[in-house]
This record gives C-alpha cells, sequence and structure tokens, in this order.
C-alpha cells in the first residue's frame, strides 16, 4: 500500500522531501508503506547519513521509547529521524565559525583558598570549543537537554550548565551506554542538594568506566572550575570515541595485521595504536607515499588527512584531494576540513589544531572518523577470540581509575611486565614497594628477562601481604596466564577495598567478609528492613532488593520504591541490578561492579559493593559524630 504523503517540513524543502519520499519508496521494497528498525542503518545511508552503530541503536531507542513496539516505521516517522540528524549535520557545518579567531589559552585563578594567589590553571580554549560542539552534537535531541542549548563556546556556558550533573550523566551513558540508570537520575526540583547527588552519580559512574578522578568533587563541578570540568569531559568523550574500535564491532581490522603477525599482536594494541595503524593501511592503498607515526607533527601539513579522507569518503560525496595543492598550511587544513565536512565529519579540530599538532583533539578527530567511516571490508572468514568479560573489564576500569600508567588496554598483555602492579600495591599499601628493585626501562638485550624477575617481585610482594598465591609464578604473569593473573588483580582489588574500610572502622577490628556481612545484616535490622544475607553467595541477592533497601537504610528516603520490580524474572532482576548500582554510586559509593554481576551473585563483585556501601556508612557517622555533614549528605 502506498504510504502517507509527505507533510510539511521546516527543515527539508519541498524537493528534498519528495527525494526522500521516493528514496523511501525503494527502500520499502514490498510497498507496504513500512521499513523495519532493523533496517535503520542501511536506509539512513541510502539518504546519506552514515552514522556509528552505537548512534543507530540510540535512534531505535528513541522511537521505542515513544511507544513504537511494531518493530517498523512509517514514512513520517522516518522523516522525522531524517529531520533531526540533518539539523545536527547543519550544526556542524557551522563549527568552523565558531573557533576563528579566538585566543587559545584562557588562565583561571587557584581553586583554593591556599592557592588563589599565585596559581592559576590552564584551559585551552580550542578545547572548550570542540567539546561544547560535541556534546551539543550529542544531546540536542534528548528532551532532558533542551534546556541547556545552544550553548555559546565562547563563554563559560559549558560550565554553568555542567553543574547540575545532567549533562555529565548524559555524556556518560552516550560513551558507556547504560552505565547510569535514568531513573536515578535527579531531573527535576533541582536544589543544590539535588544538584550534588547528581554530580556523585556522574563522578562514581565516570570512575567506573576507566575515568581517572583525582581531587575532584562535586564542590568543584558544581562551582564551574573549567580545568576540572574540561578534564573529566574529555575522558568520558575519548573512552566513548575508543570504545568501537575492536575486533567485535569491527571484524575487519584483522585487514592491518603485517607479514608475521597473527590475531593476538592485533588484540594487544591500543586503540591509538590501531588507529594508526588504520590510518596507515589507507594511506598505503592510496599509493600517496606517506606514513604516519604520530597524530602530531607527522599529520600537521594535512597531506595524509587529505589522502585518508579521500580513500574513506563513500562514492559520490564529492570528496577530492586538491587541497594538497595550497602552499599555505594553515589553509590547506581549511581547505582539507571542507572535505571532510562534506561527510559529515567536520570535528573536534580547527585549521591551527592540525597545524599545531594538538594530540587530543587529533585523536578524537581520527578515532570519528573511524567509527563513521572504517572503510573496512568484512573478512571472508571471522577470526576467533575471547571477548573481555564482565570481570575482567571491571578489574581493568577500576585499574585506569586509579590512574596507573601506562593506560590499561588489554589486561594480560599490559601486566606482563609487572610496573602496573607495582603501582596498584602502592595504592593498596603506600610504600610496600621497593622501587630500587623494579626495573622501569627494559634493556633489548634482557627485556624479558627483566619482565620475569619483576613479575617474580610482585608475586613476592603479595605473599609478603598475605596474598593466597599458591602455585602462582612470576612466569606464570609474564606469560599472560589469564586465571593466575585475574586470581592477583583480585586479591588487589580487594586488599585496596578493605585497606579503604579499615582507615574509617574505629573498632579496631580487621576488616573481612564476616564483618561486613554482619554489619549489612544489623544496619538492615536497625532500619526496620526485612531482608538479610548468609553469605555473598546468598542466591537472594540476584534481585538486587536487599541491596536497594541496603541504600535506603544507610540514606533514609532515598530510593524510589515506585520503581522496583517485585517480579523474579531475569528482566526484573537485571532492572533492579541496575537501579541499585547507579544508586549506591548516587550516595557516594565508588562501585565497579556491573548489574549482571548482582544479578549472577558473583561473590566477589557482590563483596565490593557491601563494603563500598559500608565505606559509605561509615564516612557519614564520622562527619555526624563531627558534626560537619552537609544538607544533602543526610
Amino acid at each position: 500500500m502506498a504510504a502517507p504523503a509527505s507533510r510539511t517540513s521546516m527543515v527539508l524543502s519541498r524537493e528534498e522531501c519528495d527525494e526522500l519520499r521516493a528514496n523511501f519508496d525503494e527502500i520499502d521494497v514490498n510497498g507496504n508503506g513500512f521499513i523495519e528498525l532493523e533496517e535503520l542503518r542501511e536506509a539512513l545511508e541510502c539518504v546519506g547519513f552514515r552514522l556509528p552503530k552505537y548512534e543507530v541503536r540510540d535512534l531505535i531507542k528513541e522511537v521505542e521509547r515513544g511507544g513504537k513496539a511494531d518493530g517498523r516505521l512509517e514514512f513520517h516517522e522516518f522523516q522525522s529521524l531524517v529531520e533531526k540528524l540533518k539539523r545536527k549535520k547543519d550544526f556542524g557545518r557551522g563549527f568552523k565559525k565558531l573557533i576563528s579567531k579566538r585566543e587559545n589559552i584562557e588562565t583561571h585563578g587557584g581553586m583554593t583558598e591556599a592557592s588563589v594567589e599565585g596559581t592559576t590553571h590552564s584551559v585551552k580554549k580550542e578545547e572548550q570549543v570542540a567539546f561544547t560542539d560535541w556534546i551539543t552534537r550529542n544531546l540536542q535531541d534528548d528532551p532532558d537537554c533542551q534546556k541547556y542549548l545552544p550553548m555559546n563556546p565562547d563563554t563559560g556556558d559549558l560550565y554553568k550548565k555542567a553543574k547540575d550533573g545532567i549533562m555529565l550523566c548524559k555524556m556518560i551513558n552516550k560513551s558507556v551506554p547504560d552505565t547510569i540508570d535514568e531513573r536515578t537520575i535527579n531531573k527535576n526540583n533541582l536544589s543544590i542538594y539535588r544538584m550534588h547527588e547528581n554530580l556523585m552519580l556522574a563522578i562514581n559512574s565516570a570512575q567506573a568506566i576507566g575515568c581517572n578522578i583525582v581531587n575532584i568533587g562535586a564542590d568543584d563541578l558544581h562551582q564551574g572550575k573549567p580545568h576540572l570540568v574540561l578534564g573529566i569531559l574529555w575522558q568520558v568523550i575519548k573512552i566513548g570515541l575508543l570504545n568501537a574500535i575492536n575486533l567485535k564491532d569491527h571484524p575487519g581490522l584483522v585487514a592491518l595485521l603485517e607479514e608475521g603477525e597473527t590475531i593476538e599482536d592485533l588484540l594487544k594494541m591500543s586503540p591509538e595504536a590501531m588507529l594508526i595503524r588504520w590510518v596507515n593501511y589507507h594511506l598505503r592503498r592510496s599509493g600517496c607515499g606517506r606514513q604516519i607515526k604520530n597524530l602530531t607533527g607527522d599529520i600537521s601539513d594535512s597531506v595524509a588527512y587529505i589522502h585518508l579522507l579521500h580513500q574513506i569518503a563513500p562514492a559520490g560525496s564529492g570528496v577530492h584531494t586538491g587541497a594538497q595543492n595550497e602552499g599555505d598550511v594553515l589553509q590547506r587544513a581549511e581547505l582539507m576540513l571542507q572535505e571532510a565536512d562534506k561527510i559529515g565529519c567536520r570535528s573536534f579540530v580547527t585549521p591551527q589544531n592540525v597545524v599545531d599538532g594538538n594530540d587530543k583533539l587529533n585523536l578524537a578527530f581520527v578515532a570519528n572518523l573511524f567509527n563513521m567511516y572504517p572503510a573496512l571490508d568484512k573478512p571472508a572468514t571471522e577470526e576467533e577470540y575471547i571477548e573481555e568479560t564482565a570481570e575482567e573489564r571491571t578489574y581493568r576500569n577500576w585499574m585506569n581509575s586509579l590512574g596507573v600508567l601506562p593506560f590499561v588496554c588489554h589486561m594480560y598483555n599490559d601486566l606482563c611486565d609487572g610496573r602496573i602492579l607495582f603501582q596498584l600495591y602502592d595504592y593498596v599499601q603506600p610504600g610496600c614497594v621497593d622501587w630500587s628493585k623494579v626495573v622501569k626501562t627494559f634493556s633489548k638485550m634482557k627485556a624479558n628477562f627483566q619482565k620475569i624477575e619483576n613479575c617474580n617481585y610482585a608475586v613476592e610482594l603479595g605473599l609478603k601481604l598475605k596474598f593466597s598465591l599458591v602455585g602462582i609464578g612470576g612466569k606464570d604473569i609474564n606469560e599472560g596466564n589469564q586465571v593466575l593473573t585475574l586470581a592477583l588483580v583480585w586479591q588487589l582489588m580487594r586488599a585496596y577495598t578493605l585497606s579503604i574500610l579499615s582507615s574509617l572502622d574505629k573498632s579496631g577490628k580487621p576488616a573481612g567478609d564476616q564483618a561486613i556481612i554482619q554489619w549489612v545484616n544489623k544496619t538492615l535490622k536497625d532500619a526496620g528492613k526485612s531482608r538479610e544475607i548468609k553469605n555473598f553467595q546468598d542466591s537472594s541477592i540476584s534481585d538486587g532488593q536487599v541491596v536497594i533497601d541496603l541504600i535506603d537504610a544507610i540514606k533514609p528516603g532515598s530510593i524510589r520504591y515506585d520503581v522496583v520490580r517485585d517480579g523474579g524474572s531475569d528482566e526484573d532482576k537485571l532492572a533492579n541490578a541496575k537501579y541499585a548500582i547507579s544508586m549506591a554510586r548516587k550516595i557516594g559509593a565508588r562501585v565497579y561492579a556491573l548489574p549482571e554481576h548482582i544479578v549472577s551473585v558473583n561473590s566477589k563483585m557482590v563483596m565490593t559493593v557491601f563494603c563500598c556501601l559500608m565505606v559509605v556508612s561509615l564516612r557519614r557517622q564520622t562527619l555526624d559524630d563531627e558534626g560537619d555533614v552537609p544538607e544533602f549528605a543526610k
């Protein structure tokens, strides 16, 4: 049957509406007036919008939230989606106008009373502009964020509008979907106390996805301290940009393997290294004779970008390499970005950023190019590889949130020389590492021997801290033995969590599993709750309700019991677990565990959840005893 005629549009011209109508009819091959939601990505590509998978998933979720349960779209619904995407694209074309002729660096006074005099924090204006643009692109269709947009990138608009925590929470979910349960975000009646709750939720959730949040509190973000706001935003944005650079989302990455390499070699590479390998792959195919080693000096003349864009751009996009003939490097960069604009990828960088080799913004620019146009053929036979488990991801995020160097991308490979393990030991028990015994720089001839020696010392330290390391040797860690490496990392995480608890417990009793269990049950009973747990393997934990009750016992009235599900289905359990994890973070618990850990009653991760909640409770008691607990924390 014929679909309804196109409606009048304030975004699309009459000719564009007619063309869209014709394209829709071509996509609707059976002529029933609908296209299937599962075909949305292909349909949007047909009308000129090539989107990464995560954006398409967001669009589908938005459609389904609007009550669309039949899994298909009529023409007027498809037209509405296209109009939203066109508004976003048009905004991006105006980006270059926002970033010309402005000073690059702004300085701000010290952030504490003690540091106001003589202390400044530098803020790069170009980063402020780039992040403001990116946030606007990503949140402009979110109904909860309409009141914040548009933001003026030339002023402190970003810092003022981020102070209630809503945009930060939304951007975290854009980078790692479902990190924050939307039901836990305070969206109305935003008193300073409810804003602080949102900011606490954002900070703890950012840490849970691997952001290193050092000396940043809710007060800092609420006051809009520029260098701190930009610091957390960059980490969140970067994680989102690099998340999909993996074999699961892009099996075609196997094309980047060089002679003599195996799939394991590719899995060991950081996303940044993989991006450079990807750029070089397309540069070789272009025949331009260029290769790069970095995203700073090697791209500053724009030539590599010019040929990369020409290689990855879809046929018919009009992207060409004429910009390489421009003699002035700044003008050449501008012409290159005009080519990027043709495929909707003029983001993050200005011509000056390219010429100056701004590492942060050029990384973001290239990552966005990859996410939009990887231009990698699907391999004839897909390689088998083991995906990262939820437990491994949790450990990796925990390590990265502490600020270990280098950043942990692939746990077993990145821990094999021992250097990161020593940093973790130093967090668990400061001063326990004799750094004179640690080899920090490896010689070519002795590298393997030195790495094993480091790992041997790491195991020795674990034994001194009374870790259970029976059968684990340094060679096992060096060789990436997964079971044994996980055993060591878990005990480091457990010791770190318990060390925080011990520092707060005035009873003098050593922190341990039984002490935590007793505290959980006493706290629940004292609050008039009927639930209790026998141990961290207790099957009753799986529906999340005992965690929810415990949060309400710690902070009475914080739980919205109208959104808690009583059913015992897997769906209900997962919904409760998501709510419990986000609420725990909202009241101040630095929880790294994932909802699925609660549903599956993963005893290790469950223990950390209860331990982190106990830490929150003890801190509140300490502040209360000192008469120093703020009203919003009560």
